[in-house]
C-alpha cells in the first residue's frame, strides 16, 4: 500500500514524478492525507488503483466529493485516514481520542515526515510530500504493508527522481 499527502497537483497525477506513480501502479490501495488539490488528478489516481482519500485545506476543488476523515478496514487493520492531525503537542492523545478504534492513523498538512507509535501502539504515519519538500531536506512518500489484522511493515521513502 502506497501512503502519499500534500501533492499539490494542480494538473495530472503524472507531475507527481515517475518514482511515485511507478509505485502507484504496482500498489492495490493508495491512501492519499489531503490536498491532491485537482478532480484530475484525484480521477488519475482513482483510475490507476484503489484509492481511499480525503479532504485537505487546499481541496478547494473537491468539497463535497471526499469526505473530512475516513475509517477503513484493510487487510483486518483498522486505519484512520485525515489531513490535519493539529498541533505536535498532544497529537498522540488527541489522535487515540479522535480515533479510539484505529490501529494506525494516516495524516498529512505538516509536510513532516513522521512514522511513530502513538498512545496505547497507535501507529501514527505521515508520508510527508512526495512533491514539496518545504523544510525537509527530501521529498517523501509512505508505504505500509498490511496483513492479517497487523501492521506487517510500514516507512517513510525519499523521492530520488
Amino acid at each position: 500500500m502506497i501512503v502519499l499527502s500534500d501533492s499539490h497537483l494542480r494538473a495530472g497525477f503524472a507531475a507527481i514524478g515517475p518514482q511515485v506513480v511507478h509505485a502507484v501502479r504496482d500498489a492495490d490501495v493508495v491512501l492519499h492525507a489531503g490536498d491532491i488539490t485537482s478532480r484530475e488528478a484525484l480521477a488519475e489516481l482513482e483510475r490507476m488503483t484503489t484509492t481511499y482519500a480525503v479532504l485537505g485545506n487546499n481541496d478547494r476543488d473537491l468539497v463535497g466529493v471526499l469526505p473530512k476523515s475516513r475509517l477503513l478496514e484493510l487487510e483486518g487493520v483498522h486505519v484512520a485516514l485525515v489531513h490535519d492531525s493539529g498541533a505536535k503537542k498532544g497529537r498522540e492523545a488527541r489522535l487515540r481520542r479522535r480515533f479510539p478504534e484505529a490501529d494506525v492513523v494516516v495524516f498529512g498538512h505538516s509536510h513532516i515526515p513522521i512514522d511513530e507509535s502513538g498512545a496505547q501502539g497507535q501507529l501514527l504515519f505521515n508520508p510527508g510530500s512526495a512533491t514539496q519538500r518545504r523544510s525537509q531536506p527530501h521529498r517523501t512518500f509512505g508505504r505500509l504493508h498490511l496483513a492479517a489484522g497487523r501492521v506487517r511493515r510500514h516507512s517513510i521513502e525519499i523521492v530520488t527522481g
